[in-house]
């Protein structure tokens, strides 16, 4: 299975400002200093040596990601935030483009749905979306936010065939299974698993792992254990977690913690915080991986970011 980030911020979008961008471009001219770069190949060799921080963007868009199974040609999608419009743009230009979608929720929090009411396949007559959450009635937060005076056009506008699926076990995805859990989240949230081929992915945003999490019980070691990857909730550092106990995020450390804890082999840190910028992302992420070496050294840190594609 493959995956691809369309949003990985948290809470709110959080687009580059003029101030961040103009600070940029005066960083990477300093670096360049009074040598010439004479050739193509010159330049790429300057820009391939900046840091990931300065040489581009983590991104701003909320919640999205999306899965391609090797053995299902419908897109699986996880949350709604605003980078399903752009992951919406994108699917209207593949050919053959795909007119069978699969979208979970884990859960309704505003930064999770926003991007819906402008997933252009959503108004595509040829196109079905099944929808899926493991609570009654998934379709109406989508329908309460598209309501006056909230948004001009209302769910019923939208032409494609809709099917609203409450999840009560496991379901197939053509040759991949997907399995749920809740997971520790004011309003509450839902992890989800999916399993093919011998490779495994858990989506698991917007949870406060707590010492449930790491008990050794049947149900965890069922749903957690030796997961290839997972793109877990990281939004605070070590401190902001104990300062905000209870608003339903996790650390950087809690989330190697646990990966070590089951064996999982890769852990994606993801749901960054809208008020940290690329450069704080990044010393995060290194604090992380130093911080791992410290529990598992076979395990890998990555940080989510708007473009990343990875195979599970």
């Amino acid at each position: 299975m493959r995956m691809r980030f369309w949003g990985v911020r948290g809470s709110l979008p959080a687009p580059l400002t003029p101030a961040q961008i103009r600070s940029k471009i005066s960083a990477v001219i300093e670096r360049l200093g009074p040598a010439p770069l004479p050739d193509a190949e010159t330049r790429e060799r300057f820009l391939a040596g900046l840091p990931p921080w300065l040489f581009g963007t983590t991104g701003g868009n909320t919640p999205c990601i999306e899965v391609r199974l090797a053995g299902a040609a419908s897109p699986v999608i996880f949350d709604a935030g605003s980078g399903l419009r752009e992951l919406g743009a994108a699917l209207q230009l593949e050919r053959p483009k795909p007119l069978d979608y699969h979208l979970f929720f884990s859960h309704f929090h505003w930064d999770h749905i926003q991007g819906f009411p402008f997933f252009s396949p959503a108004y595509d007559p040829e196109v079905t979306i099944n929808f899926y959450l493991p609570e009654e009635n998934p379709s109406g937060p989508l329908d309460a936010q598209m309501r006056a005076p909230f948004f001009p056009v209302s769910l019923d506008t939208m032409r494609a065939q809709k099917n609203f699926i409450r999840l009560e076990t496991e379901i197939p995805l053509g040759e991949a299974r997907l399995r749920w859990r809740k997971m520790n989240h004011p309003g509450g949230s839902y992890a989800y698993r999916l399993d093919e081929g011998g490779r495994s992915l858990i989506y698991a945003t917007d949870s406060e792992l707590k010492p449930g999490d790491f008990a050794e019980t049947d149900a965890n070691a069922a749903f957690f254990f030796n997961a290839g990857a997972i793109v877990i909730d990281a939004q605070y550092t070590p401190g902001e977690a104990v300062n905000k106990l209870n608003w339903g995020h996790s650390s950087y450390s809690l989330a190697v913690d646990f990966a070590a804890r089951w064996g999982i082999k890769r852990i994606i840190l993801f749901h960054h915080d809208p008020a940290y910028d690329d450069r704080k992302l990044y010393h995060l992420l290194e604090a992380a991986r130093e911080y791992a070496q410290g529990k598992d050294e076979c395990l890998k840190v990555d940080m989510a970011c708007e473009g990343m594609e990875l195979d599970v």
